[in-house]
């Protein structure tokens, strides 16, 4: 899935501060709406009549749209030479140390997203990365200007990783992104921090970096990443590593396709 934004990554604040007496849904919202317009200045497109259509009309008509605006705003100057994908500092699941390496740049909002980490991860983590032939990383492309809560989603998993429980937050994002995925931010971000309670992480700490949008940063770079690397639509995996090179994979491709590509790596 892609997006539609005219990028301001320049006015993001620093830091927001708050009075302990506003009320917490205020705090929520302010904050996050705020720090998350600032970040993307995105413009949310909302969907009238949706009763009227299949979901699955919906989700093609808004890949369809994604595709289309997140092309019209890529780098006009495209890097020369082989492109190497960095995996950054994000969370990784498996061996470091594997031979090839998958990394995706995803959106906790977009459905074709959550259709990958139900179907076909699993398998991925069955027959390669749990026997240390490859290893996943996950990095941030929220698509906020049709995804409201993509921001407030990737927040709370980067919170969750400061208390090294990225990979539960992330499962139980998408395990319930139907629930939470058309709700009002100030909502979405509470039944987050009821997760985080759910998980057993340090509610205090986990509150506190959502509400100060301390990763943000984290994220514009996942995102600003994802656009040199010409990512077209969610969710976009580059597979291989630095000596064989990347094969790029856009959508949620079936484990076969994976499959190809990774045993001819891993054979070549």
């Amino acid at each position: 899935m892609e997006d539609n934004e005219s990028t301001n990554l320049e006015s993001m604040p620093e830091s927001i501060t708050i009075k302990k007496s506003m009320s917490n849904g205020l705090i929520i919202g302010i904050i996050v709406v705020v720090a998350i317009a600032a970040f993307f200045a995105g413009s949310y497109v909302s969907n009238t009549n949706s009763d009227q259509i299949s979901q699955k009309e919906l989700d093609d008509a808004l890949a369809k749209l994604e595709l289309k605006l997140l092309k019209d705003e890529l780098p006009t100057q495209q890097p020369t030479g082989p492109l190497k994908i960095s995996a950054d500092d994000d969370p990784i699941l498996g061996d470091p140390n594997a031979p090839i390496t998958i990394i995706e740049f995803s959106d906790f909002q977009c459905p074709f997203c959550a259709k990958f980490h139900v179907d076909t991860l699993p398998q991925l983590k069955e027959k390669y990365i749990s026997t240390g032939k490859v290893n996943f990383v996950y990095r941030d492309f929220p698509i906020q200007s049709i995804h409201p809560n993509a921001v407030p989603a990737a927040l709370a998993s980067e919170c969750a990783d400061d208390q090294g429980k990225f990979w539960e937050m992330h499962d139980m994002i998408f395990k319930n992104m139907q629930i939470w995925k058309d709700l009002p931010i100030d909502q979405s971000v509470v039944l987050f921090k009821q997760y985080a309670s759910e998980l057993v992480l340090d509610t205090d700490e986990f509150d506190s970096c959502v509400d100060s949008g301390k990763h943000l940063d984290e994220i514009r770079n996942d995102y600003d990443d994802g656009r040199l690397y010409g990512v077209s639509g969610t969710p976009g995996f580059f597979v291989g590593n630095d000596d064989v090179g990347f094969t790029k994979l856009i959508g949620a491709q079936p484990f076969s396709s994976f499959q190809r590509v990774i045993d001819g790596q891993l054979n070549g």
